[in-house]
């Protein structure tokens, strides 16, 4: 499964090297501002160690990566090359993934963020663990791994993927099984998310959901 996941961005790395981009070469790129839209709006769908993202809706973007950097091959496919790549990604995609999640300039800072740190070792020094991000914070959990599906006006998510929480207002019960176990296209974080985690994030959804 994971090897027909990171293909197509396989494809995509030979046909933009061939020439074959799709909408134009990205100019420019905010790794920063890129990293707080990636966790926003990708963070629930692809796993990307630096974000501390854990899930495997779509391509695991460091498995994407990891393989042309350790080869040395990022010397002839550079940063600015896999920015075009996860740009051209972001442009075309394909379901469940919208295609433009985010434009624009967004979406080339979010292509210049992850070109930084996909396939590389975060900063520090060592790959952050599954399901790290947040601790036991349930809405830093939440942008972490849910609010590119979920909306959630609480955390400030509009994804369109997966149910509306505001208008579900899941118990909290309901939240932690379904985390836990997933279901459709949501992958379950049980082994991915610590109890205590999966028990921070569904109390503070159940909590939050339908609220401002």
């Amino acid at each position: 499964m994971r090897t027909r996941a990171v293909a197509p961005l396989a494809l995509a790395v030979a046909l933009l090297a061939g020439g074959c981009g799709t909408g134009g070469i990205a100019k420019g790129g905010n790794a920063t501002k890129g990293k707080t839209l990636f966790t926003k709006n990708c963070a629930g769908c692809h796993a990307l160690a630096d974000a501390g993202s854990v899930a495997n809706v779509g391509p695991n973007l460091d498995d994407a990566f990891a393989a042309m950097r350790a080869s040395g091959q990022d010397t002839h496919f550079s940063d600015s090359t896999i920015q075009n790549v996860v740009l051209d990604q972001i442009r075309i995609a394909a379901p469940p993934m919208p295609a433009n999640l985010v434009r624009g300039q967004d979406a080339a800072d979010v292509a210049a963020y992850v070109a930084s740190v996909a396939g590389k070792t975060p900063a520090g020094g060592t790959v952050a663990a599954p399901g790290s991000a947040g601790a036991s914070d349930g809405k830093a959990i939440f942008s972490s791994n849910c609010a590119s599906c979920h909306t959630l006006a609480a955390a400030g998510a509009k994804g369109t993927i997966g149910p509306n929480l505001d208008r579900l207002k899941p118990d909290e019960k309901r939240v932690a099984k379904q985390v836990t176990n997933g279901g459709a296209i949501m992958p379950a974080f049980k082994g991915k998310l610590t109890d205590a985690q999966i028990k921070a994030v569904a109390k503070f959804v159940a909590s939050a959901a339908g609220k401002k």
